[in-house]
């Protein structure tokens, strides 16, 4: 019966015209031309509906449904069951695929599965090259047939667009929010946006140069104040904080203390919610000022940064959302007319708040776990969270995937915990008491994703499919982990960097009415707070904190230099030989640097005595070009990058041991990824400093890997220049570092491990 049903249904759908088809969906019935007069008079029937007659299938009401069902009732029926037929096979589908994912997963040893952890940007993106359909934001995580209506679905809400609207709902009244006593107060998020500024000072901000004063704070230690704009104000932390002064939107106060306890310890459990770090950064992230704080480890404090800045995010988002609601509750009581609404400005062109720029779907999860423990707290009444258990499975991990045996340096398990996947994008949506994940962007107060997954949203010049208007009207953009983007793909964060904060090209339903002035002025990128967090100075991520934030509150950031440089955690008695090189300036160092290597460094070990000789090469630039002139030389060597195949590294690891190869390149992103020991090694050659000042330790002890009485002829020989100046102060020390870079001598020699 229910293939004979199909068969019609689909008969019915043949037989209509693309013109019909059309009618039908924009009016709701058949064209008046198309209807079938009948000469005789329909007798009226009498029908009695069950509850559950949207699930009833028997064969009366079907043989009921043929004879006195318009086309329009029966085209809707059709389009139902085909689409839940489609999904039935679907879930079959993914079962299947699952099933031999798991298999392909056993299948694999414990080095494989550790080098599971090396999927770099590059590759990543060779894969799922971009369109915008091209995201793990589809229904129930699968890709359907139609990529139009995909995309549609990533950036504009279908089924909950009124649970989730901010137009078309209003503040509760246990809230304890009131838009005009928020005008009123102390409040710095009302004192940010509803801070106006002049042509004047945009201006002068453009063309001057920022003033600056320093700082040295308890905690975080020497701050660098500075501001383009010609107000800038410093303040010191006091000593005692009282957390009703911080302003934070309810139900945060009760719940912040419970969710951050695991770091109070001491004293502080019953004085202070926050942890002396977290007081001090969440003080300056209060006063909507940038913030670039490079000593963020995933070993040492991570969690307790994550945690602080997940706090001013969902406070900030909190705000903005009750000061709209409250604003949609004065409306309808007031029932103003049109031209009184200027004191009800109160968004941004999009929906967009604030973006979380984040490496691994694990971070992703931990941001999202942190936002339902801060609206939740130790209440019993729970928050609604809509598709949590879909968000779980696509960003959790399987602990029995880690094989047991795999060992690796602690720094690595910190880092490449949980689900390390880098392609993906999510939005959150927040209101009241409720989140909803997966939300559509244009529906989103958060958005989380990696640089890789907006890359592939954002696209290029001259691509069809791309979106950048849901960056609009961020008001607070955090990066998080922002060193190892130097490992994936630095030119995403740069992309996204100058995406950030553009006039959108499409309106998006937005009511101009409630826009705010500086958004509609394009002046938005003036009040974006930027939270930028690293484990390290480079001069990369400097230049992207310098650049691109500009909000006019002012920027902050910490600039400790490091004592001890990471030499001092080397092993073995090795003598390192730093060669200095000289270059006109920044644009030149890379030909300085190669000409100084072929025609200085490499000529000393081309002899025979000189094998085992490993190169350790931080740029993937550098490492081809360099592989490309031993071959053209001829040289006896082999080479180890991030694109190596498992086969092809294991083939040069054991070449060079035996001594068969007398070079081995290896580039940085490799040890980043793999950790693996290299053993043979007798010569180590430092092509450019490493960006992790950890790597120089690690890498030299790998000297002791095979040793066998050779360590009288053990060499390590650094190339550094003016330019080095961080990389080298991180190595060997600020006060060393100062001293070769003034010295005239080019040589400089260190010695360790003598006992």
């Amino acid at each position: 019966m229910g293939k004979r049903r199909s068969r019609g249904r689909s008969q019915l759908l043949s037989t209509m015209t693309k013109k019909q088809k059309k009618h039908l969906r924009d009016f709701g019935e058949e064209h008046p031309f198309y209807d079938r007069v009948s000469k005789k008079e329909a007798k009226p029937q009498i029908c009695q509906l069950s509850e559950s007659s949207d699930t009833s299938h028997s064969e009366n009401e079907s043989e009921s449904e043929q004879e006195h069902i318009s086309g329009y009732h029966r085209l809707l029926a059709t389009l139902k069951n085909v689409s839940e037929e489609e999904e039935e096979e679907e879930d079959d589908d993914d079962e299947d695929d699952s099933a031999v994912g798991d298999e392909e997963m056993n299948d694999e040893d414990d080095e494989e599965d550790g080098g599971r952890k090396e999927k770099t940007a590059e590759t990543a993106e060779t894969q799922e090259r971009m369109s915008l359909a091209d995201g793990p934001e589809d229904k129930d995580g699968k890709e359907p047939p139609d990529m139009s209506q995909k995309s549609a679905e990533e950036f504009t809400d279908v089924k909950h667009e009124s649970l989730f609207s901010l137009e078309t709902n209003f503040l509760e009244e246990d809230s304890g929010a009131n838009s005009s006593s928020q005008r009123a107060s102390q409040d710095p998020f009302q004192q940010h946006v509803n801070r106006e500024l002049k042509d004047k000072e945009i201006q002068a901000a453009a063309s001057s140069s920022p003033t600056t004063q320093q700082l040295e704070w308890p905690v975080l230690g020497q701050l660098v104040f500075s501001s383009k704009f010609q107000k800038m104000e410093t303040f010191k932390p006091p000593k005692d904080i009282d957390i009703k002064s911080l302003h934070l939107q309810k139900p945060l106060e009760s719940t912040w203390k419970k969710t951050n306890s695991q770091f109070l310890s001491g004293p502080q459990k019953s004085n202070s919610p926050f942890t002396p770090l977290q007081k001090e950064l969440f003080l300056i992230m209060n006063s909507y000022r940038d913030l670039f704080y490079p000593e963020r480890t995933a070993l040492k404090n991570g969690e307790e940064v994550r945690h602080v800045y997940c706090l001013h995010a969902i406070n900030h988002v909190l705000k903005a959302n009750a000061q709209v609601l409250a604003n949609n509750s004065r409306r309808r009581s007031q029932k103003l007319g049109v031209g009184e609404d200027d004191d009800f400005r109160d968004q941004g062109l999009t929906r967009p708040k604030v973006l979380i720029v984040v490496p691994f779907r694990e971070a992703a999860l931990r941001v999202v776990q942190l936002f339902i423990s801060l609206l939740e707290g130790d209440s019993k009444k729970k928050i609604i969270v809509s598709n949590k258990k879909r968000f779980q499975g696509e960003y959790g991990s399987d602990p029995e995937e880690r094989p047991p045996n795999l060992k690796r340096p602690e720094d690595y398990e910190a880092v490449f915990v949980g689900n390390i996947d880098d392609h993906f994008r999510i939005g959150v949506a927040i209101l009241q008491r409720s989140i909803r994940l997966y939300a559509p962007f244009y529906s989103s107060d958060i958005l989380i994703a990696s640089p890789l997954g907006l890359r592939t949203i954002i696209g290029g010049e001259g691509e069809k499919k791309r979106d950048f208007d849901f960056l609009s009207s961020v008001e607070l953009l955090i990066i998080d982990q922002a060193d190892i983007y130097l490992m994936q793909n630095w030119e995403h964060v740069l992309h996204l960097m100058n995406h950030m904060n553009l006039l959108p090209l499409d309106s998006h339903g937005v009511d101009f009415s409630r826009v705010r002035m500086w958004s509609l002025n394009n002046w938005s990128k003036y009040y974006r707070q930027t939270l930028l967090f690293g484990a390290l100075q480079d001069a990369q991520i400097n230049s992207v904190f310098s650049k691109h934030c500009v909000n006019a509150q002012g920027q902050v950031a910490v600039r400790n230099v490091p004592k001890t440089g990471s030499i001092s955690h080397v092993l073995v008695q090795l003598p390192h030989v730093f060669q200095r090189m000289e270059a006109q300036d920044l644009a030149s160092m890379i030909d300085a640097r190669f000409h100084f290597f072929i025609n200085k460094i490499l000529p000393q070990y081309r002899d025979a005595v000189m094998s085992h000789t490993l190169i350790y090469v931080p740029s993937y630039f550098d490492f081809v070009r360099l592989r490309n002139y031993f071959k053209k030389e001829e040289l006896n060597f082999t080479h180890i990058c991030e694109y190596t195949q498992k086969s092809g590294v294991s083939r040069a690891r054991h070449f060079f041991l035996q001594g068969e190869k007398q070079f081995l390149l290896l580039t940085e992103r490799f040890h980043f990824y793999k950790r693996y020991t290299i053993k043979g090694i007798r010569n180590l050659i430092f092509y450019e400093l490493p960006t992790y000042p950890h790597f120089y330790s690690e890498v030299c002890n790998m000297l002791r890997a095979t040793s066998r009485g050779e360590e009288a002829t053990w060499t390590c020989t650094v190339l550094y220049s003016k330019y080095d100046a961080q990389r080298l102060a991180a190595v060997v020390g600020v006060e060393r570092a100062a001293q070769m870079l003034q010295s005239p001598k080019n040589v400089h020699l260190f010695i360790t491990g003598e006992k």
